[in-house]
């Protein structure tokens, strides 16, 4: 353990986790820690860690939605993990709910953070014991499921970690070569591969997008979160990507970026709708399962607004351009707290 005070594993399993992640990073890095990263080649994590300056190493990959086949392979790659765990050696292993580091590490013997901020996921594991979950303080420790041995929780939402920090850019709409006087709707449809996934969210993503595309001066930005989402919007809507009405990237964009210059951000629930709540920028949840504490911490306060079914769009959904954002007041308080609690865990397996 000479030059440094442990090493702390960091598993990166979805895209989201990236930007999250790069700060805590750092900031253990700044304290002495030695960090060592692991990533799932899925959907844009490569990119993403590499767009970060995160040095890291791909093991494993997405086993898209039959359920025996994901089993199957979060087993596998908790296998592929295992090599490079003895190889090694860390003090802690840390992930946003990454399934497949928490049995690596058990195998290994090594004490896991999991982190959450939606309560309905399933944390059960057969044969296996969570040691530590850190979670928003907007979400009570009763409504946690599966086995635990500590609860931890921290002020804010997670994307309070990074979204302060962030410096929006003035290239992207050029990029994607959008007139700045369009009303610019970014969407990222529900992720049909997850566990959570409803008939409901693929509902309201439906009749969404034909909504938008009948108002006049509107361009969507679609972020698909797969290739084969990808294809299956472009052979639903072929039209209106032909007339540029849909515009479908064909490169990892920094998701904070785009959501500071659009108008309005429509997402089927996850980290891209808290972070456009997060920055201020006006945005509308489709999605149809149960909703988690943090969303509704986010709607009680008046920054996401849900949406339960398509009667709801046309009275909820304001298609105007808004007015330009203020620079994000850098604030490292989440960050902190999480750091703050992660060098407890540390303490308290010496």
């Amino acid at each position: 353990m000479e030059g440094y005070k442990a090493k702390v594993w960091i598993d990166l399993d979805n895209s989201p986790h990236v930007p999250f992640f790069a700060p805590i990073i750092a900031e253990l890095e700044r304290r002495g820690y030695r960090v060592w990263v692991s990533a799932r080649d899925r959907f844009q994590v490569d990119q993403l860690a590499s767009m970060h300056n995160i040095s890291h190493v791909m093991v494993g990959r997405d086993y898209q939605k039959n359920k025996i086949i994901k089993v199957w392979g979060l087993l596998y790659r908790a296998l592929q993990l295992l090599p490079l765990v003895w190889q090694e050696k860390p003090t802690l292993a840390l992930s946003h709910g990454s399934r497949s580091q928490v049995i690596a590490a058990t195998m290994a013997g090594i004490p896991q953070v999991v982190m959450i901020d939606y309560e309905f996921v399933s944390l059960s594991f057969p044969f296996f014991r969570i040691d530590n979950i850190f979670m928003p303080d907007a979400i009570p420790e009763a409504s946690v499921r599966g086995k635990c041995r500590h609860i931890w929780r921290y002020p804010g939402i997670k994307e309070d970690v990074y979204v302060p920090r962030f410096q929006p850019s003035k290239d992207i709409l050029e990029a994607l070569d959008i007139s700045p006087d369009k009303i610019l709707v970014t969407i990222r449809p529900p992720a049909s591969n997850a566990h959570y996934h409803t008939a409901k969210s693929e509902e309201l993503f439906r009749e969404v997008i034909p909504f938008i595309a009948a108002a006049a001066n509107t361009v969507m930005v679609m972020l698909p979160r797969n290739e084969k989402q990808g294809r299956e919007i472009g052979e639903r809507w072929p039209g209106l990507l032909e007339e540029g009405k849909v515009i479908i990237p064909d490169t990892a964009l920094n998701g904070l970026d785009l959501a500071w210059h659009s108008d309005l951000v429509i997402s089927g629930g996850g980290t891209m709708i808290r972070e456009a709540a997060a920055l201020g920028v006006p945005a509308y949840s489709i999605f149809g399962g149960e909703t988690g504490c943090v969303d509704r911490y986010l709607a009680e306060t008046g920054r996401l607004k849900l949406i339960t079914s398509s009667a709801d769009l046309p009275a909820t959904i304001k298609l105007e351009k808004r007015k330009q954002l203020g620079a994000p007041v850098r604030s490292d308080r989440t960050l902190n707290s999480i750091v703050d609690e992660l060098e407890q865990v540390v303490k308290l397996q010496k």
